[in-house]
């Protein structure tokens, strides 16, 4: 994981109103310096470190966690916009946390966020394999290993595919729920809204997966009103800003109706 210290820097210098002149001079330093750590160039000498942290007012343990956390911040930034075309423009959304990933190599968060993007099984299988034997979060790793059955299910690899779901546990709550049931005010919104359209996200999923299972086995009439249910699902829910996010499966579901429709 990288530490963009020269971000920090930056942002605690404009914090206490210094000129990349000033801060040189008060650690002893050239401006040219100071202008390379900001702009990712070179990063300072360790012995400057207390220097830094007393000029600021904070531990170098606390320099070091502001770095993190503005790492933590931009890379969000990174993935909340590529999330935002994943549906509509894939490669640009690729291209974006190909950006990120040049500025922080090998990070777990945007590998994560890149499978989304990725078409070709080969590609998938190599990146997820990558993800599952470095990534400490358990999130992820079973993230990956979802994607990773998905390339070899493409590839025809029923086998491969079955092994890596059989690696990922059953899940029968979530934190987030447990979040909901345990906390008060915000905290219990913030849980319960987000694992609301989790699971509201799940159930159109798998009732379409119902819906193609009645088609694929000639039950035509069933798998249309599964479909519609589905669809009528998104509908109750028009009233809500955050179903916007669900239209292109409201385009899916009617597109897939119409073509059982016709083959009746």
């Amino acid at each position: 994981m990288e530490i963009n210290i020269g971000s920090t820097i930056k942002a605690l210098r404009k914090e206490h109103k210094l000129t990349q002149e000033q801060l040189a001079e008060k650690i002893g330093i050239s401006f040219q310096a100071v202008s390379k750590w900001e702009n990712g160039i070179a990063l300072p000498d360790i012995t400057l470190l207390p220097k830094l942290a007393k000029l600021f007012d904070i531990s170098i343990d606390k320099l070091f966690a502001y770095s993190t956390k503005e790492m933590q911040k931009e890379i969000e930034e990174y993935c909340q916009r590529s999330y935002g075309l994943r549906e509509t423009d894939h490669i640009k959304a690729r291209r974006i946390l190909e950006e990120a990933l040049k500025k922080y190599p090998d990070n777990d968060i945007l590998l994560n966020n890149l499978l989304y993007c990725i078409t070709d099984p080969d590609e998938a299988i190599r990146i997820a394999t990558k993800l599952i034997s470095k990534t400490d979060e358990a999130d992820i790793k079973y993230d990956a290993l979802r994607f990773l059955a998905y390339a070899h299910h493409k590839k025809g690899d029923t086998a491969s595919a079955v092994a890596a779901l059989e690696q990922v546990p059953e899940i029968y709550f979530t934190k987030l729920s447990e979040m909901a049931f345990i906390t008060e005010g915000q905290a219990k919104y913030d849980a319960a809204e987000k694992q609301k359209w989790l699971s509201f996200e799940t159930l159109i999923q798998m009732m379409w997966k119902l819906a193609e299972f009645y088609r694929d086995n000639g039950f035509i009439s069933k798998a249309v009103t599964e479909a519609q249910t589905a669809l009528n699902m998104l509908e109750v829910f028009a009233h809500e800003e955050k179903i916007e996010r669900f239209d292109s499966y409201k385009t899916f579901l009617s597109n897939k109706i119409k073509e059982m429709q016709s083959t009746k």
